[in-house]
């Protein structure tokens, strides 16, 4: 016999006898836990030790940097540009974009953005508006020919809009804000900080079962009656064969590499007037859309100051102005300050505690009456007058403390006029060495946008558009050249006069009452910056009034909360918003850390920064 042959065979033969020991030996393989799922999904959570036991994880405390978001590979690359120098303005930009790569459902250059930046340089806040505008030719009429109208039972925003497709896309300004911040206040170009998103989008990058779980394209066709038909270019760009990926696929995105490429060689430029600017109006156009290369390059956010309030006497609470809703979190704080000693004499919310049911009633009917001003007022600013500077008083919120029975439910609407409210957003947080901190809020609004990719660009465009109302009373009527209403919300507070807590939520509408349940925990109840997103949290419908509660507050206060006229139900796991915050504790016998304005320092700040994240999600905190 050739001795090649013979040894051949004996190897062929140790092969097939370990290959048969491994197949024997499999390891059960990793599951994804359905009614159905075997044993790994019947075990029970082990304990917790320290400090409330129901909390998820701790707090990441760290003297250098922290950058937080809703998944762990953009949040490492935040902390890269932090650990090579950079400030928190560029780690904010670098997490951003690689967020647009590995969550692409939920931001990216397609959509909006809203931020409140503290530089420590200048001890001042600066406020970031670079949500959308309407293009100049989506105008009511054009909605109304199309079958389009307000429908009668929705008073709130997005009544009659389709809830996807090209009609919904403004123009994206996601972009022009990134650019924006980094030219004012960053220290690195788009060269440095877009370089981790673009080695994601070519070297691949695992997708999660926390991702995966919403990787279904959404209907974008055709123009009437929309939507019913997924976008070709989208399911080009996303899919595999034509289907979602499965949980642990290497998904790679190279158009999106390109095109982030194309923007650190040429700037923004390359989508408000550049091929990628042509790329998007090629396909609106070819959808039946309005935009035109003039609204593209006409294109401006702008810098304006966010509303304020203090609370408490030692906090200043500040969120992002018209026509975001985050200036009904303030409205909140206000009303609860004002109106809870009214409601509840001798009592506090810290009294109360999150264990008795009027409590949550408080918190409850307090986003109610604010809500009311949310979907009466809010709208672009620039266009219709938004009483701002009232709204957000004391003397109005003590005037809405009469319009709430501290011991039964009000009424907001009809629960056969449920709404559509969620929508699938980033909010990201940085901190650095020298003191900035930045609450950046970043998105295609509801998951995948519009539904609509940009060819060979690799990315979706947002459907914002989509939360105008075509109800022609309505301040927030669609109309050209006009921002409509957002639910974008940021939030930044100081601490008798120094930065405390950036922090911020994603889920549509729910920003508005989900950030005030996190600030009273934190502000009222003394909750770490962790526990204070982990706790049991409400989502409340204004359309419908249907109120629901995560499934263990439920089985704490739901029978109550029915028994004094609440439409309330277990969430039973359905999203009541994401969460991220970032805490600063001064400390006075640390390092008084780097100048604001010596940006060769290494030392650490002088005190500790507190980060959490989102443990309904993929959430991570990561610091140095």
């Amino acid at each position: 016999m050739n001795p090649w042959w013979n040894r051949f065979s004996y190897i062929l033969f140790g092969v097939l006898v370990l290959n048969s020991l491994l197949v024997r030996a499999q390891v059960p393989p990793v599951q994804m836990c359905t009614a159905a799922s075997g044993p790994a999904c019947q075990a029970v959570r082990g304990d917790r030790s320290e400090g409330w036991l129901a909390q998820t994880r701790s707090e990441v405390m760290a003297r250098n940097g922290v950058v937080t978001t809703v998944q762990p590979l953009a949040a490492q690359a935040g902390l890269r540009i932090l650990q090579q120098g950079g400030n928190a303005i560029d780690a904010a930009v670098a997490t951003a974009a690689a967020l647009n790569v590995v969550y692409p459902a939920n931001t990216g250059i397609g959509g909006d953005l809203f931020a409140i930046i503290y530089v420590a340089k200048e001890k001042k806040i600066y406020q970031l508006n670079a949500s959308g505008i309407a293009p100049s030719g989506l105008t009511l009429a054009r909605m109304n020919s199309l079958g389009y109208k307000a429908h009668p039972a929705n008073f709130g925003p997005g009544s009659g809009m389709p809830s996807g497709g090209i009609l919904t896309v403004t123009v994206p300004g996601s972009l022009w804000g990134w650019q924006e911040v980094l030219t004012r206040f960053g220290t690195k170009t788009f060269r440095e900080v877009l370089q981790p998103a673009i080695d994601y989008a070519e070297q691949g990058f695992p997708l999660t079962e926390e991702i995966i779980s919403s990787w279904r394209m959404k209907n974008a066709l055709p123009l009437m009656g929309c939507c019913t038909q997924l976008d070709p270019d989208s399911v080009k760009t996303f899919y595999i064969h034509g289907i979602p990926p499965a949980v642990g696929t290497i998904f790679k995105n190279p158009d999106l590499a390109k095109t982030l490429r194309l923007v650190q060689q040429q700037g923004r430029d390359v989508l408000y007037k550049g091929e990628v600017a042509r790329a998007i109006v090629a396909k609106s156009n070819a959808l039946g859309g309005t935009m035109t290369l003039d609204d593209l390059a006409n294109y401006k956010g702008e810098w304006v100051t966010p509303v304020s309030t203090t609370y408490h006497d030692q906090f200043t609470i500040y969120g992002t102005r018209a026509p975001s809703q985050a200036w009904g979190i303030v409205e909140e704080m206000n009303v609860l300050e004002q109106c809870v000693p009214i409601w509840y004499p001798g009592q506090t919310l810290a009294t109360l505690g999150p264990t008795n049911p009027l409590f949550w009633h408080a918190l409850v009917e307090t986003k109610k009456v604010v809500y009311a001003d949310l979907y009466g007022h809010n709208a672009d600013p620039n266009v219709v007058s938004v009483p701002l500077e009232t709204l957000s008083s004391k003397p109005h919120a003590a005037s809405l403390c009469g319009k709430v029975n501290p011991k039964r439910a009000s009424g907001t609407g009809s629960p056969a006029s449920e709404t559509t409210d969620s929508g699938d957003t980033i909010y990201l947080a940085t901190a650095d060495r020298w003191g900035n901190m930045v609450s950046w809020i970043n998105s295609n609004f509801a998951g995948w946008g519009s539904g609509i990719t940009v060819p060979d660009y690799g990315f979706i465009l947002h459907n914002r558009g989509g939360l105008f109302t075509l109800d022609p009373k309505s301040p927030n009527v669609i109309a050209p050249q006009k921002r409509p209403y957002n639910t974008l919300s940021a939030v930044l507070v100081m601490r008798n006069g120094r930065p405390f807590l950036v922090t911020g939520q994603h889920g549509g509408d729910q920003q508005g009452q989900g950030n005030m349940q996190v600030l009273v925990n934190i502000l009222d109840l003394g909750a770490n910056v962790q526990a204070a997103g982990d706790m049991a949290r409400f989502s409340h419908n204004q359309v419908s009034n249907r109120l629901q509660l995560e499934s263990q507050l439920f089985k704490l206060v739901g029978s109550q909360l029915i028994s004094m006229g609440h439409n309330a139900s277990s969430s039973d796991g359905s999203p009541v918003g994401g969460f991220e915050g970032i805490m600063f504790t001064p400390d006075a016998g640390a390092s008084s850390g780097c100048a604001p304005t010596d940006l060769g320092c290494t030392a650490p700040i002088g005190g500790i920064y507190r980060a959490g994240s989102n443990f309904r999600e993929d959430g991570e905190a990561v610091g140095y």
